[in-house]
C-alpha cells in the first residue's frame, strides 16, 4: 500500500520531543524548522524553532493501525482531518516542495493564507485588535476599515503576517 504524508497536531512546545518519538516508534516523520537567533541577558544562541508550531507531519500509510500508532505516541494530539476518523493527506508536491525551500537555505518567511478581500483582524503590533477588508495595492498589503455611514474607507499599509482571518 502507498504511503501518503498526513498533518498531525502536537501538544503545544512539544513538537521536537514528539518528532523523535515518531522516529523511535520506526514512523517516517517530518519537521520544517528553522533557526534564529536568541538572546539571553549572558548570551547569543541560534535555536531551532518549529515553522508551523503545533504541527508535524507523517508519512505512513492509511490504514487504521497506522493512524492508531500515530495518536498514540506522546505529544500527539490528533491528525487532522474535516471529519474525525477520517485524516486528510497533504500533497507530496507540497512536502517536498517544503524541503526544496528550506534545503536552500534562503529567509522564509511564513503568511496566513488570506484572499484579497476577506475580513481580517490584526494580531499583533500598534493596529492590533483593528478589523478591517484586506487589499492589495502595488506591492503593499492594505487593511481598510469602512464607515459605512459616512460613505468612507480608512486604510493603512501593514504587513500580512501580522493579520489573520476576522
Amino acid at each position: 500500500m502507498q504511503r501518503h504524508w498526513y498533518a498531525l497536531y502536537v501538544k503545544s512546545r512539544h513538537e521536537f520531543l514528539t518528532y523523535n518519538e515518531l522516529m523511535k516508534k520506526g514512523i517516517i516523520a517530518y519537521l520544517p524548522y528553522v533557526k534564529k537567533l536568541r538572546q539571553w541577558k549572558d548570551r547569543k544562541k541560534y535555536v531551532n524553532f518549529p515553522l508551523f508550531p503545533g504541527y508535524l507531519f507523517v508519512h505512513i500509510e492509511p490504514v487504521q493501525k497506522q493512524f492508531l500508532s500515530v495518536v498514540k505516541t506522546p505529544g500527539v494530539v490528533r491528525l487532522l482531518s474535516y471529519r474525525p476518523g477520517y485524516p486528510i493527506a497533504v500533497s507530496s508536491d507540497e512536502i517536498n516542495s517544503l524541503k526544496i525551500m528550506l534545503e536552500s537555505g534562503r529567509k522564509i518567511d511564513i503568511f496566513p493564507h488570506l484572499k484579497e478581500g476577506m475580513q481580517v483582524r490584526v494580531r499583533r503590533g500598534p493596529l492590533k485588535g483593528a478589523v478591517g477588508t484586506l487589499l492589495r495595492k502595488e506591492e503593499d498589503y492594505m487593511i481598510f476599515v469602512n464607515i459605512e455611514l459616512l460613505g468612507r474607507s480608512v486604510g493603512v499599509r501593514i504587513y500580512s503576517d501580522d493579520v489573520e482571518s476576522a
